[in-house]
């Protein structure tokens, strides 16, 4: 096990929210939605700062990126302004990346709000996903190709955003085909792609729609939310999927990122990252920096203090 403070880390991907105060459905209404991870109850608490410093405490931790957590779809802009009190009095996040529906009427409006943010660095709108790679279709409303949805994105080169994409690996085809049409975007791959069919043949679909999207320099990957319900989160369970990641993105183009709270469900996040650093021990030490802090400050353009 690592010693305290020995691996500065930039934590790339995760969420803070005070359900006291703010409204996110998913958390604070009485019906769950469907997830990953199944049973998501423990989540239905406030998590701020003091909390996440208190799960990250063995570790030098740099900075984080706040990535949107599902708030009010009425008032994204809100979520926003919420963040920069949050960082102004604890130091976290770093940066944001920010929720804008793409698809909507006021798509560029709302980009334009959120990149008056100094915190905004990106936005994220999970596109139309079919729910297995045999449903998967080309051209369809809400997704990657949707006209509509693509005027949206192409507001993010104007205002020098990134996007996050979180969408399942059997749609990466039409990620690559965006990355190409739009190569001054930065596009980050959210979870590694949602491996979650950890089957020879899942697996094999997974790395091959890696491998093209791979192909466009303007893609990068978090090594993140690689979780499975019932099953430990071990070097043996997750170290290929990581290990595989990086030989196919290199170490320049991949980002360590906890997910938390998230990813509390599955793993602390002692375990995520020790996995994680026993998996990528053949690596030089500086290709280990850069996955686990400096792509993130590079891709993400942070600004740190000591």
């Amino acid at each position: 096990m690592s010693e305290p403070g020995d691996l500065p880390i930039v934590d790339a991907h995760q969420h803070f929210w005070d359900l006291d105060r703010n409204y996110h459905p998913w958390l604070c209404d009485a019906e769950p939605i469907p997830f990953r991870y199944g049973d998501y109850s423990p989540l239905r608490r406030n998590y701020l700062p003091p909390d996440y410093r208190a799960d990250t405490a063995r570790y030098h931790i740099l900075g984080t990126v706040h990535v949107e957590a599902e708030w009010d779809r009425s008032a994204p802009v809100a979520e926003t302004r919420w963040l920069e009190t949050i960082a102004s009095h604890h130091g976290l996040p770093s940066g944001i990346v920010a929720h804008a529906a793409l698809d909507g009427e006021a798509a560029a409006d709302t980009i334009a709000r959120q990149a008056e943010s100094p915190l905004a660095r990106g936005i994220r709108h999970k596109p139309h996903a079919a729910a297995s790679p045999a449903e998967a279709r080309r051209g369809e409303a809400g997704s990657m190709d949707d006209p509509r949805w693509r005027r949206g994105y192409a507001a993010l080169d104007r205002h020098g955003l990134s996007f996050d994409l979180q969408t399942p690996w059997w749609h990466l085809d039409a990620a690559a085909d965006l990355a190409r049409d739009f190569p001054r975007t930065q596009i980050v791959i959210n979870h590694t792609g949602l491996p979650a069919d950890r089957s020879p043949e899942g697996l094999a679909g997974w790395r091959r729609a890696l491998e093209a999207v791979a192909g466009c320099p303007n893609v990068a990957v978090k090594i993140s939310g690689l979780g499975q319900p019932g099953t430990a989160w071990t070097v043996e369970t997750n170290g290929p999927v990581i290990r595989d990641t990086v030989s196919i993105f290199g170490s320049d183009r991949c980002l360590f990122a906890s997910n938390y709270p998230v990813d509390s469900l599955v793993a602390s996040f002692s375990t995520i990252v020790e996995v994680m650093r026993s998996a990528l021990s053949d690596l030089a030490p500086e290709d280990r920096a850069q996955i686990f802090s400096g792509n993130a400050i590079r891709l993400y353009r942070l600004t740190l203090g000591s």
